[in-house]
């Protein structure tokens, strides 16, 4: 007697007389005749469900129990017997109410619903760091992931998603660069299937090619098979081309669709496999070659314009991580190579060795402060010094930087292909025809970029940090350019590192051409070339260049020619920029005659502006204190904070604190920092530590940091005192 033969009598032979074993006595018979239809083999019938043998074997068995009725589904779909049918004849023998949905914990079909798979654990890169959660225990919870933004190539995917759900088998690989999105791709596009009751497999252990090749012959209809990074499964040389053999077999089995397999492949991998071989050469992926032959699909690298305005739409509707990402990438597009490779980033940065973050810092440092992207490494490796410890600097060996590998791991890549600190080739500049200027002399040694993810962290997480010694030492010995010098100057002025602000003005000075509009040229010749300056102030006045007109006119003060600062300063005001007269006013006054005083204030007025209002009073101040506190009232009443500021510091000189902190907080209300810290002050001399600190704290938060400083809006200090801005 043959399998099926025995398989007939025993369920005849079962005896069930009441409803429950004549319904399980029916769904037992129709079994057997289906599997006699299909002339299948118990073993080859566990195959095709997916099942065990021994499952398989009991459904069959009369006298036990009725089979699950994920069971039941999985044997009435391979056998073409009808799903329902058969299943309602399960609940009468199994005396259960509501429907089946065949599926129950004890299946043993591959992979599990869709719809119980975390997205990570199928490798999709999380867009942001790991956090802990409050009531979690400590333990980091994955951040959730980004809105979704469809691309073409999504919807040539749901095509075939589509086509899956109503009974088709289907592969399809997307075929993409590092962290394009190809897996977060796949994953959007099997979420209709959860619905339909599709399970997911995911081989992966004991390794992606031993899983797949022991079970893929177990894969049942209704599942994803997911082959992400499919080099691991069709490029292994010992099972790769029986694995791309067993697929086809599977993609073209009418007992086992419906089927969806979905993969991805980098572009160097797909190019192997689907490359032709050498005539009356080796062919080692023949079978590959054929089972993706029509089932690839390109994922660009970039975002389109159409993908970033939805994307720039998501991120206004509250998406934080994808409002980030654009501030990093809406130029360049590679917007899910920046999502993927932010938390690695992180990572690097919080979690390496000590010499590697502390030149990560430095690069940090350089960029918030004004220096331009392109870091030389001779800059960052003196300047790093100081960022180590005592204990970890002894750690260090001679050429630390190169010999102990810090560079070589800053410059390994992580997903998208971004690194920490990577190597950049500078572009040789374009010359016009005929041009015969010298070429620009390349930096010497190795120039060096941050990522944009560190460098936009280190501007929030560093933004109230003074760099050390080594970082302002190393940036005058080997930074070179005018703009990067200067802006380092600035910085260092308004953290009171006057010293290193002053040789690096020189060095700017010396940096920029001849022949360059900049004030750090004017300030070099100033000293002795009187004429030079004015023709450079003139100029200025001509191309209304403030900023131009308030360096020449500070400058020349600061090489001692209060005098020609002066001519300069009225000669600002005239052009209608009185505040560059205000602060060669509070650095010397010099209204020193009634006549020259009242001439002066006629020619300030003048002007017509607020700003003039606080030149009268700055020069009123030196001989008529009643006057000038009439202009700061006039300038307050129309709003402006610095005249608000001096009337408070005029009332509290008076002995009038009430009023003073009138004026004072009238001028914090307008949100200037220096106001605020103003405000602070008074709080805590007035005995309110407290009340100091939050509008302390408000201060630091716009951003500006002059006023913890102590650097004034037109050379005047908290108390009054002149302190020059230039």
């Amino acid at each position: 007697m043959n399998t099926v033969e025995q398989a007939g009598a025993e369920v005849r032979m079962g005896g069930e007389h009441d409803g429950r074993g004549a319904a399980l006595t029916e769904l037992r018979e129709r079994l057997a005749d289906g599997l006699a239809r299909k002339d299948l083999t118990m073993t080859q019938l566990a195959s095709l469900a997916g099942r065990s043998r021994t499952t398989v074997h009991q459904a069959f068995q009369s006298g036990g129990l009725a089979p699950s009725a994920a069971t039941v589904a999985a044997l009435a779909r391979v056998l073409g017997l009808p799903v329902e049918q058969l299943l309602a004849l399960r609940r009468t023998a199994a005396d259960e109410d509501g429907p089946d949905d065949g599926q129950d914990e004890d299946d043993e079909r591959l992979g599990r619903p869709i719809g119980k798979w975390d997205p990570h654990d199928l490798e999709v890169h999380p867009a942001a760091a790991a956090t802990a959660v409050a009531g979690s225990g400590g333990w980091p919870q994955r951040a959730t992931l980004p809105g979704y933004v469809r691309r073409a190539h999504d919807f040539a995917l749901a095509e075939v998603v589509r086509a899956a759900a109503e009974g088709e088998s289907r592969m399809l690989v997307l075929v993409g660069s590092s962290s394009t999105g190809k897996t977060r791709a796949c994953w959007e596009a099997v979420q209709p299937l959860a619905a339909l009751g599709w399970r997911l497999w995911h081989p992966h252990d004991p390794s992606r090619a031993e899983a797949a090749l022991a079970d893929l012959v177990r894969v049942g209809p209704s599942t994803v098979v997911w082959l992400n990074e499919a080099q691991h499964y069709l490029g292994d040389p010992q099972a790769g081309e029986r694995i791309a053999a067993t697929l086809r077999t599977l993609l073209t089995n009418p007992g086992r669709q419906p089927v969806l397999v979905l993969g991805t492949l980098w572009p160097e991998y797909a190019n192997t496999y689907t490359a032709p071989p050498f005539s009356g050469g080796p062919d080692p992926h023949s079978q590959v070659r054929e089972l993706l032959a029509g089932r690839t699909l390109t994922v660009p690298d970039v975002f389109d314009e159409d993908a970033l305005r939805t994307a720039t739409t998501l991120a206004n509707a509250g998406d934080q991580l994808l409002a980030d990402a654009l501030t990093r990438a809406r130029t360049h597009g590679r917007l899910t190579q920046d999502l993927a490779g932010a938390p690695e980033l992180l990572r690097r940065f919080e979690q390496g060795a000590p010499a590697a973050r502390a030149l990560l810092e430095a690069a940090m440092d350089a960029r918030r402060l004004g220096v331009g992207p392109h870091l030389p490494q001779a800059f960052l490796t003196d300047a790093a010094a100081d960022y180590l410890t005592d204990h970890d600097w002894d750690q260090l060996t001679e050429g630390w930087a190169a010999a102990d590998g810090a560079y070589a791991d800053l410059a390994r890549p992580v997903h998208g292909k971004q690194a920490p600190l990577r190597h950049v080739n500078t572009r040789p500049r374009p010359r016009p025809p005929g041009d015969t200027a010298p070429a620009a002399t390349p930096a010497p040694g190795p120039i060096l970029r941050l990522a944009d993810y560190l460098e936009q962290h280190g501007r929030i997480t560093r933004r109230r940090l003074c760099p050390p010694v080594s970082f302002w030492h190393a940036a005058h010995v080997h930074l070179t350019q005018p703009d990067d010098l200067t802006n380092l100057a600035s910085a260092a002025a308004d953290r009171h590192r006057l010293q290193w602000a002053h040789c690096l003005r020189l060095k700017a000075a010396d940096a920029s051409p001849p022949d360059a509009p900049s004030h750090l040229t004017a300030l070099q010749k100033m000293a002795g070339d009187r004429e030079r300056a004015a023709t450079r102030f003139e100029q200025a006045a001509a191309d209304n260049d403030d900023k131009m007109m308030f360096n020449l006119a500070t400058g020349r003060n600061a090489f001692g020619d209060q005098e020609g600062a002066e001519v300069l300063a009225w000669q600002a005001a005239d052009a209608g920029h009185p505040h560059i007269l205000v602060t060669v006013a509070a650095l010397r006054p010099f209204a020193e005659s009634q006549q020259s005083a009242a001439n002066n204030q006629w020619r300030t007025t003048d002007t017509g502006t607020t700003d003039s209002l606080i030149v009268m009073a700055v020069l009123a101040e030196q001989s008529d204190r009643k006057g000038a506190e009439t202009f700061y009232q006039m300038a307050a009443d129309a709003g402006h904070p610095y005249a608000l500021v001096a009337l408070g510091r005029f009332l509290e000189a008076k002995g009038d604190p009430e009023g003073a902190e009138t004026f004072y907080r009238r001028a914090a209300h307008t949100g200037h920092p220096y106001a605020l810290v103003a405000l602070g002050r008074f709080l805590e001399a007035k005995g309110d530590p407290e009340g100091a600190e939050t509008f302390y704290r408000r201060a630091a938060d716009t951003g500006w940091s002059a006023p913890l400083a102590g650097r004034w809006p037109y050379g005047l200090d908290a108390d009054g005192s002149p302190t020059p801005a230039w």
